[in-house]
């Protein structure tokens, strides 16, 4: 008891005063936090402040995030001239940074993380990661070893104290080979925990289904993909009784209410919208009940960024998440302010309090900022016609459409074979249902044309060693 008290106070001083964090450390107290649950069957009761943080008081969130980007600013101007430069443009002293002073800099562009990548390094690299590119050219980002060690470390301490992983799971990916840091990140973390770890990929959903009811009891996925999982698990009769699964962690892409219920029936599984980005790792977000988003306050500063003025969102305005990742979190390729371009909403002045509200929160992710569609009724965003699309009867997942501006009105293109069965009309109904003005065009379009209408994560299938290995070879292996 006394070794596991002394971790925790190293790991408390770390997250307090930014000093480097032992792995070492952090991975005894996995191992403790197990042999205290396998002896008493309870994590102990601080284990809400190992877990949220001091970051999570109040009282004491507005000194520690002003230390952190005191901190992470002292770290991006010792290593990169880049961000001397951003600072020294800027007139703010990186010494006395605040959270007001940071509003001065300028938020920090995908197309300048893809631009400026060397001029961005401020430690050794260790191991690249990319993204999937969905938004356009892929952004790759650069770790250091101290990084992917850490992360999984502290995953791992997280996820076993909240009780949503432990020796006894089997965890499957079925996420892009692409994905290295989240591969390597789910890897290592089972590891420490003693959980086993299939690394299944994006292949057809028949053979990630097979292996979904051999012995997995997590998954975790993008939405589309768990769309088409769910496809396939009802043309083939399947239900809860044929999977051990009791969590599905699908983030990435905007996860419908309807996808949710439709997973939950057919998995008998807890579905979580899980947040987080290749390029503000290792900074993710929790949902509540009430479906705020509420990122990680201890690994990293988030803004709602108003979409109009640049300036913090009203309540209840749209807006982009910018994020900010603290030092020593991050620290090879880090990024300052960057605008994730996810529309968000501040939370409205009247939000009723939910069960993460010591955490600052904000609205669900809305879908990215270069889909917003501008109507004579107001913005409309990505996430408001998935709603309306995934919630058609009888339709098959993942739902494919295009939608645009035309004359002030939503103009949605659709398959002939994603309506659900139902006609334009009864479809525009729907939306009207939801307050949106739309114009619905139904087209006859084969499977590829329809991929382009609405290009998805479950897309980046990997169809290599897919196919039976022939006879001749099994014979001779």
């Amino acid at each position: 008891m006394f070794t596991t008290a002394v971790r925790q106070m190293r790991v408390a001083f770390s997250t307090v005063l930014g000093r480097p964090f032992s792995v070492p450390v952090v991975q005894g107290l996995v191992r403790d936090a197990l042999a205290t649950l396998e002896e008493f069957g309870t994590p102990g009761d601080d284990v809400g402040q190992l877990v949220d943080g001091p970051y999570a008081d109040p009282t004491m969130r507005r000194e520690l995030q002003t230390r952190a980007l005191q901190r992470t600013a002292r770290h991006l101007t010792t290593g990169a001239p880049y961000y001397r430069d951003r600072f020294a443009a800027a007139g703010v002293d990186p010494a006395g940074l605040t959270p007001e002073t940071l509003l001065r800099l300028p938020v920090m562009t995908r197309a300048e993380l893809v631009s400026r990548q060397r001029d961005l390094l401020c430690g050794r690299p260790y191991l690249s990661t990319r993204s999937t590119g969905s938004t356009g050219a892929p952004v790759e980002v650069w770790l250091s070893r101290q990084e992917i060690t850490l992360w999984p470390a502290l995953i791992a301490l997280s996820l076993v104290l909240r009780g949503e992983l432990t020796p006894d799971d089997h965890v499957q990916l079925s996420i892009s080979s692409r994905a290295t840091a989240a591969i390597q990140e789910d890897v290592e973390l089972c590891g420490l925990v003693g959980a086993g770890c299939s690394v299944v990929g994006l292949v057809p959903p028949d053979e990630a289904l097979d292996r979904l009811c051999e012995s997995a009891t997590v998954l975790n996925t993008y939405p589309s993909y768990l769309g088409l999982l769910v496809t396939a698990a009802r043309r083939r009769g399947l239900g809860p009784d044929d999977f051990a699964l009791h969590t599905v962690n699908a983030g990435g892409e905007v996860l419908s209410a309807a996808l949710v219920a439709a997973a939950e029936a057919t998995f008998g599984a807890r579905i979580n919208d899980a947040y987080g980005a290749t390029e503000v790792l290792p900074v993710g977000g929790r949902f509540c009940t009430h479906r705020h988003l509420h990122p990680d306050p201890n690994m990293g500063y988030a803004e709602t960024i108003d979409l109009e003025t640049g300036a913090p969102a009203e309540p209840g305005r749209l807006g982009t998440l910018v994020v900010t990742p603290y030092h020593p979190y991050r620290e090879c390729m880090p990024v300052l302010r960057y605008d994730t371009r996810d529309l968000v909403r501040a939370p409205a002045a009247d939000e009723p309090p939910c069960e993460l509200a010591a955490t600052p929160g904000m609205s669900h992710i809305l879908g990215k900022a270069r889909d917003l569609l501008t109507t004579a009724s107001g913005p409309v965003t990505p996430r408001d016609v998935v709603e309306v699309m995934d919630a058609l009867p009888g339709v098959r997942w993942p739902v494919r459409f295009a939608a645009e501006e035309a004359g002030g009105r939503v103009r949605v293109t659709v398959p002939d074979d994603h309506t659900g069965g139902l006609s334009t009309g009864e479809i525009a109904g729907r939306f009207a249902d939801h307050g949106i003005d739309a114009q619905v065009v139904v087209v006859p379009m084969g499977q590829e044309d329809a991929r382009r209408l609405r290009p998805l994560r479950c897309d980046l299938l990997e169809q290599t060693f897919t196919r039976p290995v022939p006879t001749l070879v099994r014979e001779f292996v």
